[in-house]
Protein backbone atom coordinates (compact mmCIF):
# COMPACT_ATOMS: atom_id res chain seq x y z
CA UNK A 1 0.00 0.00 0.00
CA UNK A 2 0.79 3.45 -0.49
CA UNK A 3 -0.18 5.65 2.36
CA UNK A 4 -0.06 8.70 3.48
CA UNK A 5 -0.35 10.24 7.10
CA UNK A 6 -0.77 13.57 8.28
CA UNK A 7 0.18 14.27 11.60
CA UNK A 8 1.71 16.64 14.34
CA UNK A 9 5.69 16.24 14.12
CA UNK A 10 5.83 16.78 17.70
CA UNK A 11 6.60 15.38 21.24
CA UNK A 12 2.99 14.76 22.08
CA UNK A 13 1.59 11.13 21.88
CA UNK A 14 -0.40 11.68 18.61
CA UNK A 15 2.68 12.88 16.82
CA UNK A 16 4.63 10.07 18.34
CA UNK A 17 1.88 7.02 17.51
CA UNK A 18 1.56 8.10 14.18
CA UNK A 19 5.21 8.05 13.33
CA UNK A 20 5.77 4.85 15.00
CA UNK A 21 2.94 3.70 13.50
CA UNK A 22 4.04 4.81 9.64
CA UNK A 23 7.90 3.29 10.39
CA UNK A 24 6.41 -0.16 11.20
CA UNK A 25 4.30 -0.31 8.08
CA UNK A 26 7.07 0.91 6.32
CA UNK A 27 9.03 -2.06 7.67
CA UNK A 28 6.28 -4.28 6.37
CA UNK A 29 7.02 -3.15 2.96
CA UNK A 30 4.01 -0.47 2.21
CA UNK A 31 5.18 2.82 1.42
CA UNK A 32 4.90 5.86 3.84
CA UNK A 33 4.25 9.58 3.15
CA UNK A 34 4.58 11.49 6.32
CA UNK A 35 3.39 15.15 5.33
CA UNK A 36 3.44 17.86 7.71
CA UNK A 37 5.34 21.37 8.71
CA UNK A 38 8.57 19.72 9.78
CA UNK A 39 10.11 16.18 10.60
CA UNK A 40 8.69 14.33 12.94
CA UNK A 41 10.99 13.55 16.07
CA UNK A 42 10.79 9.79 16.06
CA UNK A 43 11.67 10.23 12.51
CA UNK A 44 15.19 9.67 12.87
CA UNK A 45 16.23 6.87 10.62
CA UNK A 46 16.46 6.04 7.18
CA UNK A 47 14.11 3.53 5.92
CA UNK A 48 13.53 3.38 1.68
CA UNK A 49 10.13 3.31 2.08
CA UNK A 50 9.61 6.53 4.02
CA UNK A 51 8.92 10.05 2.08
CA UNK A 52 9.07 13.17 4.16
CA UNK A 53 6.71 16.12 2.56
CA UNK A 54 7.25 19.43 4.11
CA UNK A 55 4.14 21.76 4.37
CA UNK A 56 5.10 25.55 3.29
CA UNK A 57 3.26 27.90 3.99
CA UNK A 58 3.87 31.33 2.29
CA UNK A 59 3.41 34.64 4.44
CA UNK A 60 1.51 38.00 3.25
CA UNK A 61 1.46 40.87 4.61
CA UNK A 62 -2.01 40.09 3.94
CA UNK A 63 -2.52 37.21 6.29
CA UNK A 64 -2.13 38.13 10.52
CA UNK A 65 -2.46 34.11 10.43
CA UNK A 66 -0.56 32.05 8.14
CA UNK A 67 -3.61 29.20 6.31
CA UNK A 68 -1.84 26.56 7.26
CA UNK A 69 -4.87 24.27 6.98
CA UNK A 70 -5.18 25.52 2.96
CA UNK A 71 -1.60 24.79 2.68
CA UNK A 72 -1.95 21.18 3.96
CA UNK A 73 -4.75 20.39 1.70
CA UNK A 74 -2.63 21.67 -1.37
CA UNK A 75 0.22 19.37 0.00
CA UNK A 76 -2.30 16.48 -0.11
CA UNK A 77 -3.19 16.48 -3.34
CA UNK A 78 -0.12 17.41 -4.39
CA UNK A 79 1.20 13.72 -2.92
CA UNK A 80 -2.20 11.94 -3.40
CA UNK A 81 -1.52 12.80 -7.28
CA UNK A 82 2.38 12.50 -7.41
CA UNK A 83 2.53 9.59 -5.40
CA UNK A 84 -0.45 7.60 -6.13
CA UNK A 85 -1.28 7.18 -2.66
CA UNK A 86 -4.17 4.53 -1.59
CA UNK A 87 -5.39 6.38 1.32
CA UNK A 88 -5.08 8.95 3.94
CA UNK A 89 -4.23 8.08 7.31
CA UNK A 90 -4.99 11.57 9.53
CA UNK A 91 -3.90 11.81 13.21
CA UNK A 92 -5.42 14.70 15.53
CA UNK A 93 -8.72 15.92 14.23
CA UNK A 94 -8.05 19.64 14.00
CA UNK A 95 -7.43 20.61 11.22
CA UNK A 96 -5.93 17.54 9.51
CA UNK A 97 -9.56 16.09 9.49
CA UNK A 98 -10.92 19.06 7.55
CA UNK A 99 -7.96 19.43 5.43
CA UNK A 100 -8.25 15.80 4.30
CA UNK A 101 -11.77 16.22 3.50
CA UNK A 102 -11.17 19.10 1.56
CA UNK A 103 -8.36 17.25 -0.39
CA UNK A 104 -10.43 14.62 -1.19
CA UNK A 105 -12.77 16.52 -2.92
CA UNK A 106 -10.50 18.33 -4.64
CA UNK A 107 -8.61 15.32 -6.09
CA UNK A 108 -12.46 13.66 -6.73
CA UNK A 109 -12.70 16.76 -9.23
CA UNK A 110 -9.48 15.08 -10.86
CA UNK A 111 -11.15 11.31 -10.83
CA UNK A 112 -9.20 10.16 -7.88
CA UNK A 113 -10.97 8.62 -5.07
CA UNK A 114 -8.94 8.29 -2.03
CA UNK A 115 -10.03 6.89 1.48
CA UNK A 116 -9.53 8.77 4.56
CA UNK A 117 -9.25 7.37 8.26
CA UNK A 118 -9.22 9.94 11.02
CA UNK A 119 -7.53 8.88 14.11
CA UNK A 120 -9.02 10.26 17.43
CA UNK A 121 -6.01 11.20 20.12
CA UNK A 122 -7.81 13.14 23.03
CA UNK A 123 -7.18 16.42 23.34
CA UNK A 124 -8.44 16.83 19.53
CA UNK A 125 -11.69 16.19 21.06
CA UNK A 126 -12.13 16.43 24.60
CA UNK A 127 -10.25 19.96 25.17
CA UNK A 128 -9.91 22.03 21.72
CA UNK A 129 -12.59 20.14 19.36
CA UNK A 130 -15.32 20.96 21.98
CA UNK A 131 -14.27 24.58 21.55
CA UNK A 132 -17.67 26.41 19.66
CA UNK A 133 -15.57 27.62 17.65
CA UNK A 134 -14.25 24.97 16.24
CA UNK A 135 -17.16 22.11 16.93
CA UNK A 136 -19.44 22.23 14.18
CA UNK A 137 -16.31 21.66 11.93
CA UNK A 138 -14.91 19.13 13.44
CA UNK A 139 -18.63 17.08 13.63
CA UNK A 140 -18.25 17.41 10.03
CA UNK A 141 -15.11 16.59 9.19
CA UNK A 142 -15.47 13.47 11.31
CA UNK A 143 -18.45 12.63 9.44
CA UNK A 144 -17.30 12.66 6.03
CA UNK A 145 -14.38 10.86 6.77
CA UNK A 146 -14.48 7.16 6.06
CA UNK A 147 -13.58 5.66 9.04
CA UNK A 148 -13.01 6.94 12.70
CA UNK A 149 -10.29 5.42 15.33
CA UNK A 150 -10.23 5.77 18.58
CA UNK A 151 -6.74 5.51 21.10
CA UNK A 152 -9.15 4.14 24.00
CA UNK A 153 -12.77 3.14 24.64
CA UNK A 154 -13.10 5.86 26.75
CA UNK A 155 -12.21 8.52 24.28
CA UNK A 156 -15.08 6.70 21.76
CA UNK A 157 -17.34 7.47 24.24
CA UNK A 158 -16.40 10.88 25.01
CA UNK A 159 -16.73 11.69 20.91
CA UNK A 160 -20.43 10.13 21.34
CA UNK A 161 -21.00 12.28 24.66
CA UNK A 162 -20.02 15.44 22.86
CA UNK A 163 -20.72 15.25 19.13
CA UNK A 164 -23.34 14.08 17.15
CA UNK A 165 -21.47 11.47 15.13
CA UNK A 166 -23.49 9.15 12.43
CA UNK A 167 -20.89 6.03 12.26
CA UNK A 168 -19.22 3.86 14.37
CA UNK A 169 -15.96 4.68 15.74
CA UNK A 170 -13.40 1.81 16.03
CA UNK A 171 -11.00 1.39 19.28
CA UNK A 172 -7.62 0.85 17.95
CA UNK A 173 -5.57 1.00 21.17
CA UNK A 174 -1.93 2.74 21.22
CA UNK A 175 0.93 0.64 21.19
CA UNK A 176 4.39 0.61 21.83
CA UNK A 177 7.46 -1.21 20.27
CA UNK A 178 8.70 -3.13 23.06
CA UNK A 179 12.19 -4.13 22.31
CA UNK A 180 12.59 -0.78 21.61
CA UNK A 181 12.21 -0.08 25.14
CA UNK A 182 13.97 -3.59 26.53
CA UNK A 183 17.22 -1.89 26.90
CA UNK A 184 20.12 -2.64 29.49
CA UNK A 185 20.51 0.47 31.79
CA UNK A 186 23.70 1.98 31.66
CA UNK A 187 25.62 1.62 35.22
CA UNK A 188 27.44 5.12 34.46
CA UNK A 189 24.55 7.00 33.65
CA UNK A 190 22.28 5.94 37.01
CA UNK A 191 25.14 6.77 39.03
CA UNK A 192 25.63 10.06 37.79
CA UNK A 193 21.84 10.75 38.81
CA UNK A 194 21.60 8.49 41.97
CA UNK A 195 25.05 8.10 43.20
CA UNK A 196 24.23 6.17 46.19
CA UNK A 197 21.92 3.90 44.99
CA UNK A 198 18.88 5.76 45.18
CA UNK A 199 15.36 4.88 43.31
CA UNK A 200 15.01 6.97 40.42
CA UNK A 201 11.55 8.09 40.15
CA UNK A 202 10.29 9.90 36.62
CA UNK A 203 7.67 11.94 35.59
CA UNK A 204 7.54 13.15 31.45
CA UNK A 205 4.96 15.42 30.17
CA UNK A 206 4.47 19.13 28.32
CA UNK A 207 4.23 20.07 31.45
CA UNK A 208 0.58 21.32 30.91
CA UNK A 209 -2.19 21.76 33.76
CA UNK A 210 -3.86 19.06 32.91
CA UNK A 211 -0.80 16.74 34.21
CA UNK A 212 -1.00 18.57 37.26
CA UNK A 213 3.10 18.99 38.03
CA UNK A 214 1.75 20.33 41.39
CA UNK A 215 0.82 16.74 42.52
CA UNK A 216 4.13 14.88 41.27
CA UNK A 217 6.11 17.20 43.38
CA UNK A 218 4.17 16.36 46.33
CA UNK A 219 3.88 13.18 46.08
CA UNK A 220 8.11 12.54 45.68
CA UNK A 221 8.03 14.82 48.91
CA UNK A 222 6.37 11.96 50.52
CA UNK A 223 9.00 9.25 48.96
CA UNK A 224 11.74 10.92 50.06
CA UNK A 225 10.69 11.40 53.92
CA UNK A 226 10.43 7.52 53.77
CA UNK A 227 13.45 6.51 51.55
CA UNK A 228 16.27 8.08 49.20
CA UNK A 229 14.90 9.16 46.37
CA UNK A 230 15.53 11.19 42.86
CA UNK A 231 13.30 12.76 40.63
CA UNK A 232 13.95 13.56 36.79
CA UNK A 233 11.24 15.60 35.30
CA UNK A 234 11.20 15.04 31.74
CA UNK A 235 10.04 17.45 28.74
CA UNK A 236 8.80 21.12 29.41
CA UNK A 237 6.14 23.51 29.44
CA UNK A 238 4.56 26.38 30.61
CA UNK A 239 3.95 24.74 34.10
CA UNK A 240 7.72 24.13 34.16
CA UNK A 241 8.82 27.36 35.66
CA UNK A 242 6.05 26.49 38.73
CA UNK A 243 7.24 23.55 39.15
CA UNK A 244 10.82 24.68 40.10
CA UNK A 245 10.16 27.25 42.19
CA UNK A 246 7.80 25.08 44.38
CA UNK A 247 10.58 22.44 44.27
CA UNK A 248 12.87 25.02 45.64
CA UNK A 249 10.11 26.28 48.47
CA UNK A 250 10.23 22.38 49.40
CA UNK A 251 13.69 22.40 49.79
CA UNK A 252 13.78 18.97 47.46
CA UNK A 253 15.58 20.64 44.26
CA UNK A 254 19.02 19.00 45.12
CA UNK A 255 17.08 15.70 44.60
CA UNK A 256 15.48 16.89 41.58
CA UNK A 257 16.59 17.06 37.99
CA UNK A 258 14.38 19.18 35.15
CA UNK A 259 16.62 17.85 31.91
CA UNK A 260 13.83 19.03 29.12
CA UNK A 261 13.14 17.37 26.20
CA UNK A 262 14.57 13.95 25.31
CA UNK A 263 13.86 11.73 22.32
CA UNK A 264 15.86 8.62 23.81
CA UNK A 265 13.16 8.04 26.35
CA UNK A 266 14.29 4.48 26.58
CA UNK A 267 17.51 4.99 27.43
CA UNK A 268 16.01 7.42 30.66
CA UNK A 269 13.31 4.34 31.44
CA UNK A 270 15.89 1.93 32.04
CA UNK A 271 17.70 3.22 34.58
CA UNK A 272 14.04 4.33 36.48
CA UNK A 273 12.85 2.58 39.33
CA UNK A 274 8.52 4.05 38.68
CA UNK A 275 6.60 6.92 37.03
CA UNK A 276 4.33 8.81 38.28
CA UNK A 277 1.26 10.47 36.18
CA UNK A 278 -1.02 12.27 38.23
CA UNK A 279 -3.20 14.04 35.50
CA UNK A 280 -6.52 14.66 35.35
CA UNK A 281 -7.46 13.23 32.09
CA UNK A 282 -5.60 11.18 29.77
CA UNK A 283 -7.09 9.43 26.67
CA UNK A 284 -4.68 6.70 26.49
CA UNK A 285 -1.91 7.45 28.58
CA UNK A 286 0.80 6.17 26.17
CA UNK A 287 3.73 7.91 28.34
CA UNK A 288 3.05 5.17 31.17
CA UNK A 289 2.35 2.13 28.92
CA UNK A 290 5.72 3.38 27.28
CA UNK A 291 7.02 3.20 30.97
CA UNK A 292 5.42 -0.16 31.47
CA UNK A 293 7.82 -1.59 28.52
CA UNK A 294 10.88 -0.76 29.90
CA UNK A 295 9.86 -2.56 33.22
CA UNK A 296 8.58 0.46 35.10
CA UNK A 297 6.04 0.70 37.31
CA UNK A 298 3.34 3.46 37.22
CA UNK A 299 1.75 5.39 39.89
CA UNK A 300 -1.16 6.71 38.53
CA UNK A 301 -4.83 8.56 38.45
CA UNK A 302 -7.50 6.48 37.49
CA UNK A 303 -8.60 9.12 34.89
CA UNK A 304 -9.91 8.25 30.68
CA UNK A 305 -8.49 5.72 29.21
CA UNK A 306 -5.60 5.24 32.15
CA UNK A 307 -7.35 1.80 33.19
CA UNK A 308 -7.72 0.22 30.02
CA UNK A 309 -3.99 -0.13 30.61
CA UNK A 310 -3.13 -0.50 34.30
CA UNK A 311 -3.59 -3.36 36.36
CA UNK A 312 -4.50 -2.54 39.34
CA UNK A 313 -1.94 -3.58 42.20
CA UNK A 314 0.36 -5.39 39.84
CA UNK A 315 1.61 -3.32 37.27
CA UNK A 316 1.20 -0.09 39.58
CA UNK A 317 -1.53 1.36 41.46
CA UNK A 318 -4.11 3.77 40.56
CA UNK A 319 -5.70 6.35 42.80
CA UNK A 320 -8.91 9.02 42.52
CA UNK A 321 -7.39 12.64 41.47
CA UNK A 322 -5.41 14.26 43.92
CA UNK A 323 -5.54 11.61 46.44
CA UNK A 324 -1.65 12.44 46.94
CA UNK A 325 -1.46 10.80 50.48
CA UNK A 326 -2.76 7.46 48.80
CA UNK A 327 -0.82 7.80 45.70
CA UNK A 328 2.60 8.47 47.94
CA UNK A 329 1.39 5.08 50.52
CA UNK A 330 1.40 3.29 46.82
CA UNK A 331 4.51 4.47 45.82
CA UNK A 332 6.49 3.81 49.33
CA UNK A 333 5.39 0.53 48.80
CA UNK A 334 6.54 -0.15 45.64
CA UNK A 335 9.93 1.21 45.84
CA UNK A 336 10.61 0.16 50.26
CA UNK A 337 11.97 -3.90 48.91
CA UNK A 338 13.81 -4.57 46.82
CA UNK A 339 11.57 -7.81 46.04
CA UNK A 340 8.42 -5.90 45.62
CA UNK A 341 9.76 -3.82 43.74
CA UNK A 342 11.14 -6.04 41.17
CA UNK A 343 7.88 -8.47 41.15
CA UNK A 344 5.76 -5.15 39.67
CA UNK A 345 8.64 -4.71 37.31
CA UNK A 346 8.13 -8.01 35.83
CA UNK A 347 4.25 -7.61 35.72
CA UNK A 348 4.40 -3.93 34.32
CA UNK A 349 6.89 -5.67 31.29
CA UNK A 350 4.56 -8.51 30.90
CA UNK A 351 1.34 -6.65 30.36
CA UNK A 352 2.85 -3.93 28.22
CA UNK A 353 3.49 -6.79 25.62
CA UNK A 354 0.18 -7.55 24.83
CA UNK A 355 0.17 -3.55 23.31
CA UNK A 356 3.20 -4.25 21.59
CA UNK A 357 3.57 -2.49 17.74
CA UNK A 358 3.36 -5.87 16.16
CA UNK A 359 -0.22 -6.77 17.73
CA UNK A 360 -1.76 -3.43 17.04
CA UNK A 361 -0.37 -2.54 13.37
CA UNK A 362 -2.34 -5.58 12.04
CA UNK A 363 -5.52 -3.55 12.91
CA UNK A 364 -5.01 -0.67 10.83
CA UNK A 365 -3.94 -2.61 8.23
CA UNK A 366 -7.28 -4.75 8.10
CA UNK A 367 -8.61 -1.27 8.46
CA UNK A 368 -7.05 0.24 5.47
CA UNK A 369 -7.86 -2.91 3.46
CA UNK A 370 -11.69 -2.68 3.68
CA UNK A 371 -11.08 0.59 1.86
CA UNK A 372 -8.58 -0.40 -0.97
Amino acid sequence: MRIGIVCYPTFGGSGVLATELGKALANKNHQVHFITYQQPVRLNEFNANIFYHEVHVPTYPLFDYPPYETALSSAMVDVAMNHKLDLLHVHYAIPHASAAYMAKKILEKEGIKIPVITTLHGTDITLVGRDKTYAPVVTFSMNESDAITAVSQNLKDETFKFFKIEKDIEVIHNFVDVSRFRKKPIDAFRKVIAPNNERIVLHASNFRKVKRIPDVVKVFAEIRKELPAKLLFVGDGPERPMAEEMCRQLDLYGDIRFVGKQEQMEEILAVSDLFLLTSEYESFGLAALEAMAAGVPVISTNAGGIPEIQLQGKTGYMSNLGDVKEMSEHAIHILKEDSVLQEFKKRAAKHAATFDIHNIVPQYEELYNRFL
